[in-house]
């Protein structure tokens, strides 16, 4: 992992999940609700755990011995203690926590350094463990879980009628002069 292509997932995020937002917008509120035999249920359940593990792999960066200015903003986003647990009252309220959420990464992907990446992280998950591991992995770990449970969003989308369109991150890649 490079900062550079830290910053590049970090603006496919962010342009996806406004993607999947803007369909699931076109879904009545029982739609995003129904249980459709999904890992987190629903639309709306999936969508949300993408926003939990995202707020919960945020916090456990912001005690990088390296430091992030952009996560002192985590104040606005309380730690979940569960990885289903509910950070909304509904469907716009997630789609406002979202978009807040990915203006962050942004910001924190671009604080990203070569020597934050060079070293190990320590963090302790949900369950109590405390594991070492490379903060690349890490911080790829936490790109890819994105990008897996939005696979899953899709296609509950799709199933309810709704084409998301492209989701390839070569969409955003940018073309190259060289």
């Amino acid at each position: 992992m490079m900062p550079r292509i830290a910053t590049l997932m970090a603006e496919y995020n962010r342009w996806m999940n406004h993607r999947l937002f803007d369909c699931a917008t076109t879904l009545a509120p029982p739609d995003l609700l129904a249980d459709k035999g999904a890992y987190f249920g629903s639309i709306l359940g999936t969508l949300n755990h993408i926003a939990v593990g995202d707020t919960i792999w945020l916090h456990r960066f912001s005690r990088h011995q390296g430091g992030f200015a952009s996560l002192a903003a985590l104040a606005e986003f309380p730690c979940p203690t569960s990885l289903r647990q509910s950070l909304a009252a509904d469907f716009a309220d997630l789609r406002i926590y979202r978009q807040r959420l990915d203006d962050l990464i942004v910001r924190w992907a671009g604080e990203l350094t070569p020597e934050h990446f060079a070293g190990n992280f320590t963090y302790t998950n949900t369950s109590g463990v405390t594991s070492r591991k490379s903060f690349a992995a890490l911080v790829q770990h936490f790109f890819n879980h994105q990008t897996h449970h939005r696979g899953q969003a899709t296609t509950l989308l799709f199933q309810a009628g709704v084409d998301v369109g492209v989701t390839d991150l070569l969409a955003v890649i940018p073309s190259s002069d060289a």
